[in-house]
């Protein structure tokens, strides 16, 4: 009989494990670390991986993981990789959120050319708090992009227009000095437009990570 559960033992799959981020799939858990530097609706909390979506640029294309945790704040997590990798939280902001933060005169010339805007915080508010600085600069105009809510690690992307295609847009970007802090702006072809905050943070503040049940 023992050597029949040894056969039989070494079909069953070893339990998958999350090395890193990019390992996470949908129904993965992070937590996070209780560093004050993180803002309240995310020091030291759990997230649950609820979908993952992918943004198709010219050179790159990024994942984006749609985290739920016990926030109604739609929460987003993505990689920021160039010679450090860093976490880029994101969280949408609503249309009074951006009038208290920004006189909207000012907001509005991040549309324009060049595409060299200068934005100064006026205030926070409850849902900004620890999400913004008091200054930032233009980094990105107008770039094309395609947003698919597909996971590109595990499914194609299509490159035809259609009913597979991605939803294009295009994305406007602003970091403060230290570039730990940023504003992006989503404009669908619509004309919809979402704002999100974003903080940029050291891969270690995810304390631990597992697969979900």
């Amino acid at each position: 009989m023992s050597l029949f559960k040894n056969i039989f033992s070494k079909d069953k799959p070893a339990p998958r494990k999350i090395t890193q981020v990019n390992d996470l799939i949908t129904g993965d858990i992070i937590q996070l670390t209780d560093s004050f530097a993180l803002p309240e609706i995310l020091r030291e909390q759990q997230f649950e991986v609820s979908a993952v979506n992918s943004y198709e640029f010219e050179h790159q294309t990024e994942t984006e993981w749609v985290l739920t945790g016990n926030s109604d704040h739609q929460l987003f997590l993505s990689l920021d990789i160039d010679d450090v990798v860093y976490l880029k939280f994101a969280i949408k902001i609503e249309h009074n959120d951006v009038e208290t933060l920004f006189d909207l005169d000012q907001f509005s010339l991040l549309f324009e050319e060049p595409g060299n805007a200068t934005l100064d915080r006026i205030a926070d508010n409850d849902n900004t708090s620890q999400w913004s600085d008091q200054q930032y600069h233009q980094r990105i105009f107008a770039q094309i992009g395609y947003f698919h809510r597909k996971d590109h690690r595990s499914e194609s992307l299509s490159p035809f227009e259609g009913k597979e295609a991605g939803e294009q847009l295009e994305r406007y970007q602003l970091l403060n000095q230290d570039e730990d802090k940023g504003i992006e702006a989503e404009v669908w072809t619509d004309g919809d437009t979402d704002i999100f905050l974003t903080l940029y943070r050291p891969t270690t503040d995810i304390i631990d990570m597992y697969p979900g049940s």
